[in-house]
């Protein structure tokens, strides 16, 4: 008998899904509503899909005092949300940092460009402000290698999180690093463009 994922109701939508495809939330002690993102934090747990729209409808309807039956404190207006992508920022920069730590990435515009030609790297990072002509070529490549990518962060903290000076890009190698990366990716993605979380 194959084992079944435990299920959850999203307090925006409604829809239930597979506990693992949904953000989970907690109570601090001082009842304020924290994202816990690895879903290892201790105390009951209430959800939403991974996308912006379904907080902000939780956020609407008082979904987290219903859910943990009291009054809560989720913040101003957005506070919630940008603290969500402000974790999810944390997790894709801590990852990149081990991976860089590990000797899995190169970084720089000329640099990644030639560390993909010579074989078929795990992720793609580009800097939100890079030369436009270069995000095209390597997104361009990237499409036809068939290279998850995303634009996040700008060249300050990419060379930040590698402990380098400004970086326009970065490619992390196959592998562990790539696979966790990838998967931090797509939910940040999901999160602003309303789909679900990937396993």
């Amino acid at each position: 008998m194959s084992r079944t994922e435990p299920q959850r109701s999203c307090l925006g939508c409604r829809q239930v899904r597979d506990k693992g495809d949904l953000l989970r939330f907690v109570l601090a002690p001082d009842r304020t509503v924290v994202p816990d993102l690895a879903g290892k934090l201790p105390g009951r747990g209430a959800y939403t899909c991974c996308n912006r729209k379904c907080l902000e409808n939780a956020l609407a309807r008082k979904g987290f005092a219903r859910a943990f039956k009291g009054e809560v404190g989720t913040g101003l207006p957005g506070e919630l949300v940008a603290l969500v992508t402000a974790r999810m920022e944390e997790r894709i920069g801590g990852y990149l940092a081990l991976a860089c730590k590990a000797g899995k990435v190169a970084s720089g515009g000329e640099s990644v460009l030639e560390a993909m030609t010579k074989g078929v790297p795990g992720v793609l990072i580009l800097a939100d402000d890079i030369s436009p002509d270069i995000g095209r070529k390597l997104t361009g490549l990237a499409d036809r290698l068939g290279v998850d990518h995303i634009s996040m962060f700008d060249k300050e903290r990419i060379g930040a999180l590698l402990g380098k000076e400004l970086r326009s890009a970065v490619v992390v190698d196959r592998g562990g690093f790539s696979r966790a990366l990838g998967s931090e990716m797509v939910r940040y993605r999901n999160f602003f463009e309303g789909g679900t979380a990937a396993k």
